[in-house]
């Protein structure tokens, strides 16, 4: 059973080849490889990929840029396989990637999300450690040795309180991912929205703590750049309110009490205040003041 890779492309087309060559340097071939061009201007990825002679790459291009929420639907559209990655198109997978996938997903099959051990590399494709993924990792995450599924109010109060799941290293059971959809209107915060639905119908997730993923952290992100304006904690803000609703409705009040809480987002903004004020932005001031302290 192959494992269905999709990269929704759209960015640096060097940061583009060393993801395709990630998949190409498997250890374990079983794996389908699907690009989707969201028609981006610079053709090199195209010719790029034009160069492939492998039944199992595939690349496709549209004919007008989507959007991201599109794109990710597009490649859910797609899948052919029992399980599917939707990869960064500046991440890279370790050699490992696909074995540990597969094997976790034939011994809990009933994962309908699989979050595997990650790496965080800077834009030089260095290993680095930075306090946002340590506070992710060491104090947000569930604590606990070896692989373990996670479900219902726990993960869900535990997400709320912080989301440490890196988004493009997780692998979906495709008919599991296929009963939700993507939120349209919150574009940074729409893969922990997925995850966060897929939690409240009842799906279970595996947590895999072996390393095989490189998740690369960078400052022009599009959810880094959001933090200048404020725009991407107004789309949290919104966003939590939403997921404190869900799990009211179910009788989950721990999970909505979180949600209402939303400490880690909180805290994240707190940390940005002194600079926003050494700038003498008043815009990301006031935007950051009113997600820290208000409701």
């Amino acid at each position: 059973m192959p494992l269905d890779i999709f990269v929704p492309y759209w960015g640096d087309p060097g940061y583009m080849k060393e993801t395709v060559r990630s998949v190409l340097s498997q250890d374990n071939g079983d794996w389908l490889l699907t690009v989707v061009d969201d028609a981006y201007a610079d053709p090199a990825i195209s010719d790029y990929m034009a160069g492939f002679d492998d039944d199992r790459v595939r690349y496709v291009r549209k004919d007008v840029n989507a959007g991201i929420t599109e794109n990710y639907r597009t490649c859910v559209s797609m899948a052919t396989q029992d399980v599917m990655v939707i990869l960064g198109c500046d991440d890279v997978l370790l050699p490992n990637y696909v074995d540990v996938i597969l094997d976790a997903h034939r011994l809990f099959p009933e994962a309908a999300v699989i979050q595997p051990g990650v790496q965080v590399i800077d834009e030089n494709s260095e290993v680095v450690s930075t306090l946002v993924d340590s506070i992710k990792q060491k104090i947000v995450r569930p604590r606990g040795g070896g692989r373990q599924i996670i479900a219902g109010e726990a993960i869900a109060s535990n997400l709320m309180h912080g989301d440490w799941l890196y988004w493009p290293s997780l692998a979906f059971r495709t008919d599991k991912i296929r009963e939700v959809d993507f939120r349209d209107g919150f574009p940074i915060i729409q893969d922990l929205a997925l995850i966060m639905d897929m939690v409240y119908k009842g799906d279970k997730l595996l947590i895999d703590p072996a390393v095989c993923f490189q998740y690369r952290r960078h400052s022009n992100s599009a959810s880094s750049t959001k933090l200048i304006d404020g725009s991407r904690f107004a789309g949290e803000r919104e966003y939590f309110a939403v997921s404190a609703a869900q799990a009211g409705a179910l009788g989950w009040h721990r999970a909505a009490r979180s949600a209402r809480l939303r400490l880690t987002s909180r805290a994240h903004a707190i940390s940005l205040l002194p600079k926003a004020v050494l700038d003498r932005n008043s815009t990301a001031v006031k935007a950051l003041v009113r997600h820290s302290f208000g409701k």
